[in-house]
């Protein structure tokens, strides 16, 4: 690998975009493997985008900036960063500070010492710190793996992570369609299809935030990720 390309998918996220960019920016990566940095601003309705312009400029750094031009969710975002990616493999980075770049070294390790394809960064595996919040999140989320792994016949601990490392090539072989939080199944469902895809799995940390810190997953795209596996598993076309 000589470079990653990490997409942020942002909406309204002005409190914390300078925050995990300079997070970004600190993390020293291995074997000299460069960063490419995409940020692609939903229409948010705050300074998001001013932020990411002015941190830029400051670290002369060149993020490619893509605005939205209406709000349309982080699935749609996150596909917006993958088609303008340059790098060898992609990885979506939130902007919520619930997920820590320092931990990208432990993710590329798969892709360095066993050309994994796809590494997903699981919260409920390792020894990594694990901020405590709410109980029918962790079985909702350990339930829709658990639907996922039925009918992907993989065996994840956690489906839902926002860290999937994915070699860009691959990417391009995959036509994704979900606007919100649906990608997530989306994704697993067409990646384990893929004949002789190497895919791996490590222990990250996870630092959750409340609602009223600004989490914006709810109820309804539980039922929409239910709907998801289903739909890309059992009724996709043949």
């Amino acid at each position: 690998m000589k470079k990653l390309s990490i997409i942020i998918p942002a909406y309204n996220e002005g409190a914390t975009i300078t925050l995990i960019l300079q997070r970004i920016f600190d993390v020293v990566m291995p074997c000299g493997i460069s960063k490419e940095i995409i940020v692609v601003d939903d229409c948010s309705k705050d300074n998001t985008i001013e932020q990411v312009k002015a941190f830029s400029d400051e670290h002369d750094l060149g993020i490619n900036i893509i605005k939205q031009p209406v709000n349309q969710g982080k699935g749609a975002a996150i596909r917006q960063g993958f088609a303008v990616a340059t790098g060898d493999y992609c990885i979506v980075q939130d902007a919520d500070l619930e997920y820590d770049p320092e931990e990208y070294a432990i993710l590329i390790k798969p892709v360095l010492k066993a050309g994994a394809d796809v590494v997903y960064g699981s919260r409920f595996m390792g020894d990594q710190p694990h901020r405590i919040l709410f109980f029918w999140h962790s079985i909702g989320n350990a339930f829709l793996t658990f639907l996922s792994n039925m009918f992907t016949n993989l065996n994840l601990t956690d489906m839902e992570t926002c860290y999937k490392m994915i070699r860009t090539s691959i990417l391009r072989e995959i036509v994704l369609k979900e606007n919100r939080f649906g990608f997530e199944p989306e994704i697993t469902a067409k990646i384990a299809r893929i004949p002789g895809i190497r895919i791996y799995e490590v222990g990250i940390s996870y630092y959750g935030r409340t609602y009223s810190e600004g989490k914006k997953i709810n109820w309804k795209d539980g039922f929409r990720a239910i709907w998801c596996i289903l739909k890309y598993n059992v009724f996709r076309k043949r």
